[in-house]
């Protein structure tokens, strides 16, 4: 469900021009090949990296950038300036570049060869200039990018390349991605509602609402031996209550449980969605709400929220492309309730069902319990304590003007206390920089209560992909002081008054 990144390509693109002569382009191509070949041999950088012929005209500029928009496994440009390359030529290929653009100022040798530098060598390597002169004409034409300084070797830089080519798969993957509503967003929300014609123009998604009997007309189709299949799966993944296991009072519930999760990912595979999300409010015809159904779904890689919350399910799923590969995983979550001990203030994050069993930490125990809202049959759901460590919460808000991406890094931690009562899975964390100055942040800059809480992103991942998007990135980490942000918010009111 996840495309493997090493099956996508990052085109690596080098400016010089002819009036070098052959000799000094025969060596930039040399190097170039070098540097593209080590990158993608890198086991740090998840994607390929392609070397093209090195452009040194208006006219082979515009080429590139053509041939790598048409390109369909091609998910951004890489430039690197090796010689001097009058920024004038790159101006109309600049102009038409609809993918991602990494800006590399590195330089083929690493040390200054103080013994036998001459002019012959400071006619070669003149990135140190030349990237000065693409980086006027980005700035210039106001292009998104990212921009990594440092030797090509360096483990800091290959590591920030990483991060970017990380966001551009997940650009990439949103370019033309169908997310499902099944039913409306939860009655009177506020936050989960947000301009979906918008968002397809801003981020290249469909979002469209499906009636629930759609659903269940796919659910109704799936058989008996799908459904024994599936409870086997159950069996060997998962520590089962005593009343799910065949012959148990409940073993019917679980089998309804198989039945949705069966019949929701039909449909999804059916209909080429990459995401979903339902609400309790609408639930016709099926016997309970989907919980173990989306929290194995998410594990597959599917985006899911809830309560109709489309933005959240997308930003579940770009999540999870980023930090494809990597330990730990990625989560649709909400702040839910929190803990007030002056000497150690936290979070309890979950929700009424649906966490994904990528962040559990040991094996998940599967129950069945009363919900208490819905109306519906008691559902099955996945109950599990979280691996405790460095994470984040991010979320996308609609602020009418433009979306916000809205980052707080945060610690996880292990219960103080065991939770026998509580029948959900739960994550505990202390949010940076403290909790009342992070939490305050948050509602300040109008953060939805639904996130994506990830254990394997970093804030620059998070901050690639808005740049790659154009869209506003906000940060509540542990530098962060509670007057600079409010001033930070209304610059950004500011800015984003006059630029649109």
């Amino acid at each position: 469900m996840i495309p493997q990144l090493k099956s996508l390509d990052v085109w690596f693109i080098t400016g010089s021009q002819d009036l070098y002569g052959a000799e000094t382009l025969k060596k930039v191509a040399e190097h170039s090949t070098e540097i593209a070949s080590s990158l993608s041999a890198s086991k740090t950088i998840p994607v390929n990296v392609v070397f093209k012929p090195v452009v040194k005209s208006s006219e082979e500029v515009l080429k590139a950038m053509q041939e790598a928009n048409n390109d369909k496994n091609c998910i951004g440009v890489i430039c690197w300036m090796h010689t001097f390359s009058p920024a004038k030529m790159w101006i109309n290929g600049l102009k038409i570049l609809s993918k991602p653009l990494l800006h590399f100022h590195t330089q083929f040798n690493r040390d200054i060869p103080w013994n036998t530098i001459d002019m012959d060598f400071m006619n070669l390597n003149q990135s140190a200039h030349g990237d000065r002169e693409f980086g006027f004409i980005t700035a210039r034409m106001n292009i998104n990018r990212k921009v990594v300084v440092g030797h090509w070797q360096d483990e800091e830089s290959l590591e920030k390349i990483n991060s970017w080519c990380r966001a551009a798969a997940a650009w990439q993957d949103w370019q033309g991605a169908r997310f499902v509503r099944f039913g409306d967003n939860m009655r009177y929300v506020a936050v989960t509602e947000g301009d979906k014609v918008e968002a397809e123009i801003k981020f290249g998604y469909s979002v469209n609402t499906y009636g629930i009997a759609d659903l269940v007309a796919v659910v109704n189709q799936i058989s008996e031996k799908e459904i024994d299949q599936l409870v086997d799966t159950y069996q060997k993944e998962y520590q089962l209550q005593a009343e799910l296991l065949k012959g148990g009072a409940a073993h019917s519930s679980l089998r309804a449980a198989a039945k949705i999760e069966l019949g929701i990912e039909k449909f999804l595979v059916d209909g080429n969605f990459k995401g979903f999300t339902d609400t309790f409010e609408d639930l016709n015809g099926l016997e309970q709400l989907p919980g173990i159904a989306a929290q194995r779904l998410m594990a597959k890689g599917f985006g899911f929220a809830g309560e109709g919350d489309w933005k959240t399910a997308a930003l579940v799923r770009a999540m999870k492309v980023m930090g494809s590969g990597l330990q730990g995983g990625n989560s649709f979550m909400e702040d839910y309730t929190y803990h007030f001990q002056p000497d150690n203030r936290m979070v309890l994050g979950a929700h009424m069902l649906e966490i994904c069993p990528s962040i559990a930490e040991g094996k998940p125990s599967c129950e069945v319990h009363p919900l208490g809202i819905g109306g519906k049959a008691d559902p099955v759901r996945l109950v599990f304590n979280t691996t405790p460590g460095a994470a984040l919460n991010a979320s996308i808000v609609d602020m009418g003007n433009r979306f916000r991406l809205l980052v707080n890094e945060v610690m996880a931690v292990k219960p103080i206390q065991a939770l026998p009562l509580l029948p959900v899975a739960r994550v505990l964390w202390k949010p940076y920089p403290n909790m009342h100055t992070g939490c305050a942040a948050w509602i300040l800059a109008g953060g939805a209560h639904h996130t994506c809480y990830s254990q394997n992103l970093t804030r620059e991942h998070l901050e690639d992909f808005a740049e790659i998007a154009g869209i506003e990135f906000t940060l509540i980490g542990k530098n962060t002081e509670l007057s600079s942000f409010k001033n930070e918010l209304k610059w950004s009111d500011v800015y984003y008054k006059i630029s649109h």
